[in-house]
């Protein structure tokens, strides 16, 4: 794929926020743990489709979004029950409840893989939005890489928080040693570790877009940013408050 060149934005732009998209990118055309890469690059179209969806439109102002019958506007690579989480996810992600995810595994969509899910419509919202931000039109996903998916899961795992399975919040042991530093870490952290390199490609694009784990550390002014820590949380909660993210 082309790269957008960043250097060419009315705006001046961090070398290091174009270096995490471009290796999210990479990242998204290989197979991951449950999804092959074909799927993942689709997962990641099908969050730039539901912005335009007529259903997800209808079903954003509707009393109860369970009730909307219809069909999403979307691509056939993935399943029905795919494609509407992916569509929730981005318009109506107030209202995923534990049921609909239950309802979820039913229909064939697992855990583990309603969570890589999440992690590349994440991933690629969050770089869309900041190409959207500045008046830039998206990149072209990549494409697709073949391979098997590995199906893997990390030990340790607990239910207790969440609609899904997660590491348990203490230091995380073995192949998982990396994902957080410390004894022990904010939930919103732990959200994707039923997928382990979920949480590394959140944490890689987090700490281009807002603050590293060690930046979070640091309550003072980081020489390579524009804004100190206040402004930058003051950014944050707004941005927060007008998207309902009330975490």
């Amino acid at each position: 794929m082309t790269y957008f060149d960043y250097s060419d934005a009315d705006y001046p732009i961090r070398d290091d926020i174009g270096a995490a998209h471009r290796a999210y990118w990479k990242k998204l055309a290989s197979p991951g743990a449950w999804w092959t890469g074909a799927e993942r690059v689709a997962i990641a179209s099908e969050s730039r489709n539901a912005l335009v969806c007529g259903l997800c439109s209808e079903r954003k102002t509707a009393l109860s979004s369970y009730g909307s019958a219809g069909k999403h506007d979307h691509d056939d690579l993935l399943s029905e029950v795919a494609v509407d989480a992916i569509h929730r996810i981005v318009t109506d992600q107030s209202r995923i409840s534990q049921k609909y995810v239950n309802d979820n595994v039913e229909g064939g969509l697992s855990k583990p893989a309603y969570v890589e899910l999440v992690g590349v419509v994440v991933a690629t919202f969050s770089i869309d939005e900041f190409h959207r931000s500045l008046g830039l039109v998206p990149e072209d996903l990549p494409k697709p890489h073949k391979g098997q998916i590995s199906r893997y899961l990390p030990k340790y795992l607990t239910e207790d928080m969440g609609y899904v399975p997660t590491i348990r919040n203490q230091r995380p042991e073995g192949d998982e040693a990396d994902l957080w530093p410390g004894d022990k870490t904010a939930n919103v952290v732990r959200a994707l570790s039923l997928v382990p390199d979920a949480v590394r490609d959140w944490r890689e694009l987090g700490g281009a877009h807002y603050l590293s784990f060690d930046g979070m550390q640091n309550f003072g002014r980081d020489d390579s940013r524009a804004l100190n820590r206040m402004q930058i949380e003051l950014v944050a909660a707004r941005v927060s408050a007008i998207n309902q993210c009330f975490y």
